[in-house]
């Protein structure tokens, strides 16, 4: 497959068209990106490499950290997970409360506000150095030991973080928060600060694509029955309230960041990951999806 042939003409086919959205401006320190950043990097199972753009520049994931997390505790943790969140496509808004108040706080998927600050929890009850401890975890999948946290974009999201603090004080309220929201909110904001290039965020989740799992170093990050549960999610509730309309037009496992990245999964092929800030009106990157959509259909990738 002529990978870089095409990602090169999709690439140069939508940076020349319009770029609609908006930027996520209601975090400052994000709206403070330049919003025409565009960059792609797709590292296929062998490990070739392919990639176009702005690949190499550091962005916020913000979002795209919660399957991280996810996985982390999973691992941790087990099927106990599943205790405490649910797996169902949530249909709504990913910082609703009403529907955390009809299922009892419990949230509906691990990858809405209410459900990662569930997962949070379950991380910040294991771990003395909840932070410290996720970081190292993302540094043994990467292998790369320069990617961190940044520290100003955590704390523009603590200043403006009205509602994540409500969530996390709601869930509280149903006894699904067990410790501090305060020290909760505290990790969450500085776990979804986490930085990568496009390259570096291929790189982070190209073991859900390798048919044993495995990270750079060749040892198993999670298991076939676990990888086979966090794919399903990214299917199904990767995108929010998008992600029927994601499934329908790209047709593979994938997360987004309201900091404009998208990462994608093709299963036993590669993992791709898109970065352009500007948000259509669900929170997703408008030319991230738009360049999926094309490079799916002209390579015939699709898990279905």
């Amino acid at each position: 497959m002529p990978y870089q042939q095409i990602i090169n003409d999709i690439y140069h086919q939508i940076k020349s068209g319009g770029n609609i959205g908006l930027a996520a401006s209601y975090i400052p320190e994000l709206d403070r990106v330049d919003d025409e950043r565009f960059g792609v990097h797709l590292i296929t199972c062998d490990r070739q490499e392919f990639g176009t753009g702005d690949r190499y520049v550091k962005f916020s994931i913000q979002s795209i950290a919660k399957v991280l997390s996810l996985c982390l505790a999973y691992k941790l943790l087990g099927a106990k997970v599943w205790e405490r969140v649910g797996v169902e496509p949530s249909g709504s808004s990913f910082n609703s409360l009403i529907q955390l108040e009809y299922d009892n706080g419990i949230p509906r998927n691990p990858f809405i506000n209410g459900g990662a600050l569930v997962v949070a929890d379950m991380l910040v009850s294991a771990f003395k150095e909840p932070e410290k401890e996720f970081l190292q975890f993302i540094h043994d999948i990467n292998g790369n030991t320069a990617i961190n946290y940044n520290k100003s974009i955590a704390e523009s999201e603590k200043a403006v973080g009205y509602r994540n603090i409500a969530i996390c004080n709601f869930i509280k309220s149903y006894n699904n928060i067990y410790n501090s929201p305060q020290r909760v909110l505290d990790f969450y904001f500085t776990m979804c600060s986490l930085q990568m290039t496009c390259q570096e965020l291929a790189q982070s989740f190209l073991f859900f694509a390798d048919d044993n799992f495995r990270n750079v170093h060749g040892q198993q990050i999670v298991n076939l029955s676990q990888a086979k549960r966090m794919n399903a999610l990214m299917q199904t509730c990767g995108f929010y309230d998008e992600s029927g309309e994601f499934s329908f037009t790209v047709g593979l496992p994938g997360k987004s960041g309201v900091g404009g990245g998208i990462i994608t999964i093709f299963p036993d092929k590669y993992s791709i990951a898109v970065w352009s800030p500007k948000l259509n009106t669900k929170g997703n990157s408008y030319r991230g999806i738009k360049f999926l959509e094309l490079f799916t259909t002209r390579t015939e990738s699709s898990i279905f």
